[in-house]
């Protein structure tokens, strides 16, 4: 008689219950962006109610399958079974989404996103209208349920209220370190401002003559997506009231806007969602469905966009490579050569809208909502209040009159529609970061002009594949950066880049 084959156990079955459990809210959450996709970009008016209803219910399983008590103990004895570094990092990052879920009740969750599908779908009429009236109807019942959730963050996690929220995009951030990076931005940006337009003031630039037909600026786009690695059989891009990048690593989803008066604001805008998809696209896929292998942080997934959109985007040598493009698709002027494009694409001019601000005085555009948003959900003001806050800090960051001007002014953005506070910051700190990736690539390949003015673009592709996109979310933030750049974050390295681009110092 034969010996009984021994049965193999694992040495991990609380890890490996945890993981399996991970790949399935992955497969739900594909599901819930592509409807929440699908829902701004080409959903017909009449299915908004119905599909407000049905991502209710998705965000209420998934917040479900989250807060599953059993996850608790599994985290527990996880923590004592014998787990290799990168199953550690994963488990870490299972812990931080357990307490950040275990905090909100599942009515709250599918409130949230009932109260935010119906002020954003809302939004697209009342916005063009100038309807703030109609507006901030809906969003004090974002205000509302976003405080709720504020409160019990803040509790669970033993901060602020706003530094609760800010966990959800940039863990590890306080906004008494926002107060430390973005006070020494405020100390030198608004002179800088003033030296740079005043030095353009005598450099003529000319505005191109359209106009510009819509179905030519999408084929290049999509050409320029291309030569910046862009995988369109991984990715598609789309339209909608306000650019954005979603989807899944396996299937990324961008979209833009276009104007047949100007072509500028779809081009860079698509750019910038371009860098959002490479990041998205090159996370590691054997880890895919699990924490570990999603972007470190909100900020970091902005550093990628702004490392294609102003640190190569705007780069000289760039615009040099595709002012021939331009000439081809829209028809040779003086306007579209690479000089006069060098000049528009740098030209600092303070304006209305965000999305469409030069690379000086966006950072502005980002303080005044942090202020704005911080004091809200801190029970400081009222949605009723936000007008008259915009257009004195619009007057006082950037001289530009708002008043009466909803549309342009605090309804310009989508992202207080599903109460998303806390996430604007993240901007300028990857604006920041954006700059320190090329301080580190500069110092470690001095010819990185050169290699840009020629097309090759790999040495930059190569680093941060290596240095953020295979890294995900295995390190933290700070980590990360570390380990990167040689240094924790630094606003010096944007002053240098901005003095460098601006002022040749």
């Amino acid at each position: 008689m034969s010996a009984a084959t021994p049965t193999v156990t694992s040495k991990t079955l609380s890890y490996d219950a945890l993981a399996t459990a991970n790949r399935r809210i992955y497969r739900l959450e594909h599901l819930q962006s592509m409807a929440g996709w699908d829902q701004a970009a080409v959903m017909p008016p009449k299915g908004s109610e119905a599909r407000a209803a049905a991502l209710a219910e998705l965000a209420t399983l998934v917040h479900g399958l989250r807060c599953d008590p059993s996850r608790s103990e599994l985290i527990a004895r996880a923590e004592q079974e014998p787990l290799d570094a990168e199953q550690r990092a994963n488990l870490r990052e299972i812990r931080r989404e357990f307490d950040l879920a275990t905090a909100l009740p599942a009515e709250l969750v599918q409130a949230r996103q009932i109260a935010g599908s119906r002020c954003e779908h809302a939004w697209r009429r009342q916005r063009p209208a100038n309807d703030w009236p109609g507006f901030a109807e809906n969003l004090r019942e974002v205000v509302r349920i976003a405080r709720q959730e504020a409160e019990l963050l803040s509790q669970h996690l033993g901060c602020s209220r706003y530094d609760a929220l800010m966990q959800r995009y940039e863990p590890g951030m306080s906004n008494a370190e926002l107060q430390r990076l973005f006070g020494d931005l405020q100390g030198w940006l608004p002179a800088l401002v003033a030296r740079v337009r005043d030095k353009q003031s005598s450099e003529p630039v000319l505005q191109p003559q359209g106009p510009f037909d819509v179905a030519v600026q999408r084929l290049l786009c999509e050409r320029v997506m291309r030569l910046l690695g862009f995988d369109f059989e991984g990715g598609r891009l789309d339209v909608s009231a306000h650019p954005f990048s979603g989807g899944v690593p396996e299937d990324v989803r961008l979209t833009t806007r276009y104007r047949e008066d100007e072509f500028l604001t779809s081009l860079m805008g698509t750019i910038h969602e371009t860098g959002h998809g490479r990041y998205e696209q090159n996370l590691p896929r054997p880890w895919l469905g699990q924490p570990m292998a999603q972007a470190r942080s909100m900020a970091i997934h902005e550093s990628q966009s702004l490392s294609f959109e102003m640190q190569l985007g705007r780069h000289p040598g760039f615009v040099g490579l595709i002012a021939p493009w331009l000439a081809q698709a829209f028809g040779a002027q003086p306007a579209l050569e690479a000089e006069n494009l060098q000049r528009l694409v740098t030209r600092v001019e303070p304006g209305f809208i965000r999305v469409d601000a030069d690379e000086l005085t966006y950072p502005a555009h980002v303080l005044l909502r942090w202020r704005i948003e911080h004091a809200l959900m801190e029970g400081d003001i009222e949605v009723a209040d936000i007008p008259a806050l915009w257009d004195e800090q619009m007057q006082q960051l950037l001289g530009v009159d708002t008043r009466g001007n909803y549309r342009d002014g605090p309804m310009q953005d989508v992202h207080w529609t599903d109460g998303s506070f806390g996430y604007f910051p993240c901007y300028t700190l990857g604006a920041m970061y954006a700059a320190q990736w090329f301080a580190a690539l500069r110092a470690a390949r001095p010819q990185l002009d050169e290699d840009i003015a020629r097309g090759d673009f790999e040495p930059i592709f190569g680093w941060l594949r290596e240095n953020v996109w295979l890294s995900a979310s295995r390190w933290t933030t700070a980590e990360l950066t570390q380990r990167a750049s040689g240094t924790q974050l630094d606003p010096v390295h944007l002053r240098r880049h901005l003095d460098r681009r601006y002022l040749g110092a």
